[in-house]
Order: structure tokens, then sequence, then C-alpha cells
């Protein structure tokens, strides 16, 4: 099977997506990744969806909602930041811009007056790192390699750093199995009390809320769409009921069940 996920090779969603597909091709963005699967140009997507330090991926979010993809499985990994680079004197640290904000204590306390430069991915940063000595690095330790000294490993603000990855497969693929399942709720409405006419479905029937999200829809100031993940299948009667009521509260809006599914959890 082939995926394909952020690259270049080394990065967090490489490693997550290791854990679905033999064959693994690279993108520089989420967006072009949905497209290529809802278009069925390859069989899996992995992307990153939330981080348990710096929150939901917009990105990944929005291009859910532009694109009809499957959400098939979810993989959970553990984040260890390392700062990586050829001498321990730099003046620049490049990587993902969350991966910055994940050690944003650790180098405002250890290193105050560097430049901070968001990269695509942390395997750019690494890039970065061994073509320039002065730019250092944060990513996983073992992507040192030869060229770069690990300085510091576990720089991570908090040691319970974990990042969500979900892998999409075409529409055609979804599946009512499973344990969890992603829903994405468009009321094209406001009036008081929506909101909890859209959860007390769920409350109702004790269906427990593991996230949710709302987004600006972009049509208009203050129009959201609602990013939901409950603890239940769509096999589920009690689930099919809980849907079939919010899709009466949202009938001029819409409901996309992108599928059920289990957890995987990879260490490495």
């Amino acid at each position: 099977m082939r995926a394909i996920t952020l690259g270049p090779s080394g990065t967090y969603s490489h490693r997550a997506a290791r854990a679905v597909a033999e064959e693994i091709e690279f993108a520089e963005s989420v967006t072009g990744i949905v497209e290529r699967v809802a278009s069925e140009e390859i069989e899996r997507g992995v992307i990153p969806i939330e981080n348990s330090i710096e929150g939901s991926v917009t990105e990944s979010l929005d291009a859910l909602v532009e694109y009809e993809v499957a959400v098939v499985t979810e993989i959970v990994t553990p984040i260890r930041h390392a700062l990586l680079a050829q001498k321990p004197e730099f003046e620049v640290v490049a990587s993902h811009a969350q991966a910055l904000a994940q050690c944003r204590t650790y180098l405002e306390s250890t290193y105050p007056d560097v430049v901070l430069e968001p990269v695509s991915s942390t395997a750019r940063g690494v890039e970065r790192a061994r073509n320039d000595p002065t730019v250092a690095a944060i990513a996983r330790p073992d992507n040192s390699g030869e060229q770069l000294d690990v300085l510091a490993e576990d720089i991570q603000d908090r040691s319970s750093n974990a990042t969500r990855f979900v892998v999409l497969a075409p529409p055609d693929e979804r599946s009512v199995a499973g344990g969890k399942t992603s829903l994405i709720i468009y009321p094209d409405a406001d009036h008081p009390g929506l909101l909890l006419d859209l959860l007390d479905p769920f409350a109702k029937r004790d269906i427990n809320l593991s996230r949710i999200e709302s987004r600006p829809s972009g049509d208009r100031l203050g129009d959201y769409q609602f990013h939901i993940d409950i603890n239940a299948g769509l096999y589920e009667e009690r689930t099919q009921r809980a849907l079939d009521e919010i899709q009466t509260v949202v009938q001029s809006g819409w409901v996309r069940r992108l599928g059920s599914y289990d957890t995987k959890h990879v260490i490495e």
C-alpha cells in the first residue's frame, strides 16, 4: 500500500506513516495530501490533526472540509524533541512552527537571543543545520546523523507531548466500525442555544465527546463549522439516532461523517 505524508524523510509524520504503509511519498502541505487522497491518486494519506501542547492543526481541519475523504485510523505517537547543531554556538534555530512552540520554555530560558525560523517540517530544519553551521534544528534525536551533534534531548515543554495523526482514504472506504468517530457539522445558522442543540443529542445518549473545535466557515464573519470526535462508532444505534436528531437542527447546513476507526500507538 502507498501512503503520502509531510516530508521529507525523517519527520514525525514519516514515522506515523510507516505504521500503515510500506511505500511512502512526501508532500510539502497537508492540503496537497488531502487533495491527492480525495482524487484517489494514492491509497492513503497521513496528516497531523492535534498536538497535546499546541492543540489542533488548523490546516488539517480546513482541508477536511474542502475535500471529501474518509478517516480510517488514528495514530498517536509521543514527541521527543532534541536540539541538533554542528557546534554549540549558533544564531538561528530552524524547525516546524509547532516544534518551536512546543519547546518555547527551553528556548527562551537557554537561548533567549537566537532567531527562531519556522520551516515546513522538522526534517527541513535538520537540512538547514547540516548546510549552515550557524543554524541549529529541533527534531528527533536520531535525525542527527554524522554531521550534527545532539546538544540537548527532551527539550519539549512537557514530557507528555504527543501528536495525533489521522490516516485518510478515499470517501468510498469510510467505515462505520470502530471505537471513535470524526464528524464535521456546519449548521449554517446562528441562534441562542445552537451549540447546546448540537451537543445535547450526544449527552442524552451517553456518548462522550473527546474533542470539539470550531473553525470559521470563510463565508461570513461569525459563521462556524464544528469538528467533533466522539467515543462511539457509526454502527451504534445511539450514534445513528443522535445524528438523525442533529440533522433536524441543521436543516440548512450539513453533517459530514468522516468515519469510524480505532487507534494505533506508535512508539518507534
